[in-house]
């Protein structure tokens, strides 16, 4: 059995601390992979489970306060979904003032809606800035507090190097999720999908549009990503067909010579939800015209508070409602079956389709290695307090990354959990 202590500065890690932790660490029993004990590692500082944006950022806040922390990434490279799993044309959606991450703001010369790859350069110079060094291909497997000894046991497999994995566990005082909202596709059940002949896409595997070029696609879903790949396509000579399940609230990227985002939370300093909201459908309505003649019907409540109550992110249009207009991406209602060839919508009507493309979102991974349900829900894998309250739990467990409010939500997530990690440091009784 091997142990190794990475060690640590005062004034975080007292004598004491360092003692009753190491005590507890070599009482614990080891855990067995068939008949061979897998290795064991103590680590101190706070164990962080993913290297997209928000785990970069509370290490960085960590790092800021003189706090190590340790990083597993299961991809091979930080901020896996935006670099492996986007589409080419994708920006940030709001104003980079609303996505800098903490500490390091977005170079002056950045545009204003940075694009993937600005942003990819962006997490790059944040990871030198920190000096943040990620243990890439290991994947977190199970994460359980152990309450008998007061610590978390986290285990992982590491699929890098040879072709044995390597599997190992690590005790530690601290659990940050940074695995995030978006950590798996979803691909949902559809009537008859199986059958069909065509390629079947998901959106997180889709690049750009030139290869469908001249092919009558079915874009299934109509959030953010179905609405910008319905244009990519339309934009490479594709004929895409957008299914429109539910209601949507489209909204102009900006309003007013402002970002709608941004003057929505000004308006929101002085103004309620509700009120805020019947601007926005104003300004919407005279800048978009009526959006139910073309079968994108609004939902009843409002975008903000919509997106309050269910997390459903408002659509800001960045020319795909001009393409739906003039007939180059048609709307279809929801699909009643997948044919060989083709679908059959809701309405009756029949089409032939040459691919299907899933634009039907990611989900959390959480519950499926978490060994954790009073602070996550098991049901979708998200805090079950609401923003601003869902970012610690007990026993020196915390999330970053699920507030639903993007970036900006992340990083004052960040930033909580350093401060709170660093009150426990240096108070013996908070880390009981």
């Amino acid at each position: 059995m091997e142990a190794e202590c990475k060690s640590v500065h005062d004034p975080f890690y007292c004598h004491h601390q360092r003692g009753n932790f190491s005590r507890h660490f070599m009482s614990m029993k080891p855990a067995m992979i068939g008949a061979k004990a897998e290795r064991r590692v103590l680590f101190p500082g706070p164990i962080v489970v993913g290297a997209g944006p928000s785990g970069l950022a509370v290490a960085a806040c960590l790092k800021d306060k003189g706090i190590p922390s340790l990083i597993f990434e299961r991809s091979n490279c930080i901020a896996s979904l935006w670099q492996l799993r986007t589409y080419d044309r994708l920006r940030l959606h709001l104003p980079k003032r609303f996505c800098e991450l903490p500490l390091l703001p977005f170079p002056s010369w950045f545009p204003t809606y940075p694009t993937k790859q600005q942003f990819v350069a962006y997490l790059e110079a944040y990871v030198r800035q920190f000096d943040i060094q990620p243990v890439f291909n290991a994947s977190v497997v199970a994460a359980e507090y152990d309450a008998a000894a007061g610590f978390w046991r986290v285990r992982t497999v590491s699929s890098g190097g040879g072709s044995e994995k390597e599997r190992t566990e690590y005790v530690c005082r601290w659990v940050v999720v940074a695995t995030g909202e978006n950590a798996e596709a979803v691909v949902p059940e559809i009537a008859g999908l199986e059958e069909f002949k065509g390629p079947v896409v998901h959106t997180s595997l889709y690049r750009r549009g030139d290869v469908y070029r001249n092919k009558r696609v079915l874009v299934v879903g109509c959030g953010n990503s179905g609405m910008e790949v319905s244009l990519d396509l339309c934009n490479h000579n594709a004929h895409p067909s957008m299914v429109v399940r539910d209601s949507v609230h489209i909204l102009p990227r900006e309003m007013l010579g402002r970002s709608t985002f941004g003057l929505s939370m000004w308006l929101l300093k002085w103004l309620s939800v509700k009120t805020v909201d019947r601007f926005l459908l104003f300004v919407a309505r005279l800048v978009l015209g009526d959006t139910s003649k073309f079968g994108l019907r609004r939902p009843q409540l409002g975008p903000l508070e919509l997106k309050s109550h269910s997390g459903k992110t408002p659509v800001l249009d960045v020319g795909t409602l001009a393409k739906i207009k003039s007939g180059d991406i048609k709307v279809r209602p929801a699909v009643r079956r997948i044919m060989e060839h083709g679908a059959e919508f809701a309405d009756g009507t029949v089409e032939e389709f040459d691919v299907v493309i899933l634009a039907t979102g990611y989900q959390s991974n959480v519950p499926r290695w978490l060994q954790e349900r009073e602070f996550f829900s098991e049901k979708d894998g998200l805090p079950r307090r609401p923003f601003p309250n869902g970012w610690k739990g007990r026993n020196g467990l915390y999330a970053v990354g699920f507030t639903k409010r993007g970036l900006l939500g992340a990083s004052l997530d960040a930033l909580r959990i350093a401060q709170d990690i660093e009150l426990c440091c240096k108070t013996d009784e908070n880390c009981r």
